[in-house]
């Protein structure tokens, strides 16, 4: 299993240079991949505009979206960004799709959420055509509409966090609806998790703040925060049991000595 690390362009206090600093530092590192995520309603960098500029200052690491909401943009702006993306990374992308959940962000986009899920099929449909290099495909979510979109479309699955047992689970209804399609071999199987080890009370009260449309459940999430080495070590050797092929390790602080103390632990 590959081990990547987020890029911080959701979490407090991150500035250009941080985000820079941070992809230059995780380019040097033991990591597979640099990933962001994607908000629209909240204080962060637009992911494609953070992957763009973390392409510019890195030669060896992947690039991935855990995931981008697609249908919070017109299918010609998704593949043009994408396109864009994969041309400055010389093929570097992996662009991880799916629907979200906060209508606030459907709200203030000016799309409908009514039909998202049929927008994100019709925009997975068309997006292999204009990348070169081709882009790999991944969908994240948890409907059962969520894994045949995977299976027809796309080249694997974005789980989106959670112990190991729940990737587990998930996998297994990736690898369903992909053999159910006929597809031959297996969906790529892609994971997440947050960490923040160097001040940990920080990046859970960044959980909870980022989660808070979730209620309660946000406790839950914002309790899995993994902030020892102990529990990282844990936590990827449970994915890694589980059949995951890339976990991507998200960090709840701006520090970036946050990557030096993951590189530290994973090795």
């Amino acid at each position: 299993m590959l081990v990547g690390i987020g890029l911080p362009n959701t979490t407090p206090g991150a500035d250009g240079a941080l985000l820079l600093d941070w992809a230059r530092r995780a380019d040097a590192g033991p990591f597979s991949t640099l990933a962001v995520l994607d908000r629209l309603v909240y204080d962060s960098v637009e992911p494609f505009t953070a992957l763009a500029a973390a392409a510019a200052v890195t030669s060896r690491i992947g690039l991935a979206t855990m995931i981008a909401i697609g249908p919070l943009r017109s299918a010609a702006l998704l593949a043009k960004q994408a396109e864009s993306v994969q041309t400055i990374s010389s093929g570097r992308l992996t662009l991880g799709l799916g629907v979200g959940a906060r209508l606030d962000d459907y709200e203030a986009a000016e799309v409908s959420h009514r039909d998202r899920g049929a927008r994100l099929s019709d925009q997975l449909a068309h997006l292999r055509d204009p990348a070169r290099p081709p882009l790999e495909l991944l969908v994240g979510g948890g409907s059962g509409a969520t894994f045949a979109r995977m299976a027809r479309y796309a080249d694997g699955y974005a789980h989106g966090g959670g112990p190991p047992r729940a990737f587990a689970s998930a996998a297994a209804r990736a690898s369903a609806a992909w053999h159910d399609l006929g597809r031959p071999g297996r969906p790529l199987l892609w994971g997440q998790g947050y960490f923040g080890l160097g001040d940990p009370d920080r990046g859970t009260a960044y959980l909870r703040d980022y989660y808070d449309f979730l209620g309660p459940f946000a406790d839950r999430i914002a309790a899995g925060n993994l902030t020892t080495g102990h529990a990282i070590r844990d936590y990827v050797r449970g994915y890694a049991a589980a059949g995951c092929d890339v976990l991507i390790l998200l960090p709840t602080v701006s520090d970036l000595a946050e990557v030096d103390r993951l590189a530290e632990v994973i090795g």
